[in-house]
């Protein structure tokens, strides 16, 4: 840890470890250790994550520590939407959903004494290829099966959170299947708008808040807009009209990041219920997505809501966020628990603590330590969270004297007022005699202006991406040319701003393999014969030829089209030496006569 040494006329630089200022003539009585400090504030009544707030004061290179505790409570306020793909492949999915109110609610009242449900389907975005856009068929996607059919839409808000059961019942049984062409649905479309349009749908703050996904299919994800020529990228909001999505057809698929952030946003547990068929691709979905659990889907859907709600209990995950208009690049946080912050196998009821270390990797950059870095502590799908205060240390508080809060020596004011002695009069317009010992020769740029020269000596400064070294910090590890977005392509080190690679790696930025294996077919030929391997791709000697290996020429005629005219003279004139005269002006690039050929005796050869 660094400390502060505040002994008039101590030598050396102020700041520094305890025995380096201690070698320096500070004692212990002079040395200043700026100590981490938590404090807990006292508890608002809140029930289920404490505490409220927590005000944290650390320095560089130290470390603070809090407890958050969470505890899951029965019988809870609870939210329930679902959200249904009504596509022709859902209807007894569908038929069995709207025999279900009454008794969910009567099975649910063990788990919570206020539980609420809404509603809401979706099929895929209106618009072609993902529907038949036919005018006999964006009415009734089911024609053909001379079945009365809802048009297509991309997520239609149907009935907001009611205790209601009857209500509940009276709408699902109202509801109709719809049809689209391609397999993947809208999910993801739909359950961005049903998390984001929190009046809408009606989720109430003091709830959990459950968002259930019933669907057959794998669902579209972002940029598959592109198909229907929807580039415009979705904007994160609520787009709803007379429960409505309105820009379904004009707003690509969210993205599963953003999908996420609002999520978490806005404390909703993601639940997803499929076919068998698609659980592994909801499985690789789900870990992109924190809060979010995989369910088959049974024949009892009574089973699959209490299987949904059960789960939010099992594990517990926290996410932190922090929110400030300050520096927020010093604050560095580790949240203790296993597979990224995640306990599993909690029971109602149960408390769980989560160890959360704060640390500061650098001072603020506007120095002003009275500003608060916020850092929210929230458990995935509550609607409370702790707030940490994180504070700065970066200054001693060691008396007024300017001297004490600096990191400057005694040695540099005394080399400073040294030199305005000597040249008082040019002392605005020439370096010092400490100064020039900053420079390289030919320069008028201290430390090569990445430093500062302290009494002669540069002192490089820090970077986020490196070290800068080097008597004039001329030096860094970290200037080097980038590969595919890594620092020598991840196959090298820098060394003086240039890439040394590792054995079997060359070029500028080690991104070309030595070896020229990947620029041969299994024949062992480098390139066809027909081009140069460089950075281990084929570069063809003839433009006409082309592929990795220059294998193909599509313009290139065959052997015998290219020599058709020698071999049709040698069939009609007879294939001696004597005959050869006639076949000269077409054969004389191709064919060669001699007299004897030693060594060729044996029974692969006539004459």
């Amino acid at each position: 840890p660094c400390l502060h040494g505040f002994l008039d006329g101590a030598v050396g630089v102020r700041c520094g470890l305890a025995g380096t200022l201690a070698m320096r003539g500070c004692g212990p009585e002079f040395i200043e250790h700026p100590e981490v400090t938590v404090e807990v504030n006292a508890a608002t009544g809140r029930t289920q994550v404490s505490p409220a707030e927590v005000t944290v004061t650390v320095r560089p290179g130290s470390e603070a520590r809090v407890t958050v505790a969470v505890r899951q409570l029965e019988r809870y306020p609870v939210d329930l939407y679902y959200l249904v793909d009504v596509s022709a492949s859902m209807q007894e999915n569908l038929d069995q959903l709207k025999t279900v109110g009454v008794a969910l609610s009567h099975r649910m009242g063990e788990y919570s004494s206020d539980l609420r449900l809404g509603f809401g389907s979706f099929v895929d975005k209106p618009v072609s290829p993902y529907i038949n856009v036919h005018p006999s068929k964006i009415n009734n996607p089911c024609s053909d099966y001379e079945v009365k059919c809802r048009p297509a839409h991309g997520f239609h808000h149907v009935l907001s959170m009611t205790a209601n059961m009857s209500e509940f019942t009276r709408v699902i049984k109202r509801q109709r299947i719809s049809g689209n062409m391609d397999t993947p649905e809208g999910g993801l479309d739909a359950m961005l708008q049903a998390t984001v349009c929190q009046d809408v749908v009606g989720w109430r703050r003091e709830a959990k808040r459950l968002l259930l996904l019933m669907t057959d299919q794998p669902s579209h994800l972002a940029l598959d807009g592109r198909l229907a020529g929807i580039v415009r990228p979705h904007d994160g909001l609520c787009h709803m009209e007379n429960n409505v999505y309105t820009e379904s057809t004009s707003m690509d698929h969210p993205s599963l990041g953003q999908l996420a952030e609002k999520l978490l946003e806005n404390h909703i547990y993601s639940l997803f219920a499929v076919e068998q068929q698609q659980y592994q691709w909801y499985e690789e979905l789900i870990r992109l997505i924190p809060g979010s659990n995989l369910l088959f889907q049974t024949p009892n859907l009574i089973d699959l809501v209490v299987d949904a709600y059960t789960v939010t209990h099992t594990p517990t995950q926290t996410d932190t966020h922090t929110h400030t208009h300050t520096h927020t690049s010093g604050i560095g946080m580790l949240l203790c628990g296993r597979r990224g912050g995640w306990v599993w196998h909690v029971n109602r009821s149960t408390q769980v603590y989560f160890n959360v270390a704060i640390g500061l990797r650098s001072c603020p950059d506007d120095g002003d330590e009275d500003d608060a870095v916020l850092v929210f502590v929230r458990p995935v799908g509550y609607n409370e969270s702790t707030v940490v205060k994180v504070r700065s240390r970066c200054r001693c508080h060691c008396g007024p004297d300017r001297s004490c809060h600096d990191d400057t020596t005694e040695q540099q004011s005394k080399c400073q007022a040294d030199a305005a002695d000597r040249n008082h009069s040019h002392k605005d317009t020439l370096p010092s005699e400490g100064q020039l010992h900053c420079r390289p020769d030919g320069s008028g740029v201290d430390c090569s202006g990445r430093g500062e020269c302290v009494c002669g000596r540069c002192v490089c400064e820090r970077h986020s991406l490196g070290t800068t070294y080097g008597r004039y910090c001329e030096m860094d590890d970290y200037s080097c040319p980038y590969h595919q977005g890594k620092l020598c392509g991840g196959r090298g080190v820098c060394v003086h701003s240039e890439c040394v690679c590792e054995d079997g790696w060359t070029g500028e930025s080690c991104g070309c393999p030595v070896s020229t294996a990947t620029c041969s077919l299994d024949n062992g030929l480098l390139c066809s014969g027909r081009g140069r391997c460089v950075c281990g791709k084929c570069e063809c000697d003839d433009y006409r030829h082309s592929g990795t290996f220059c294998e193909l020429c599509p313009t290139c005629l065959s052997s015998c089209q290219s020599h058709w005219m020698c071999i049709d003279c040698h069939l009609s004139h007879g294939l001696s030496q004597n005959a050869a005269w006639q076949c000269n002006h077409t054969c004389t690039p191709l064919v060669g006569y001699v007299s004897d050929v030693a060594g060729t005796v044996g029974p692969d050869f006539t004459t």
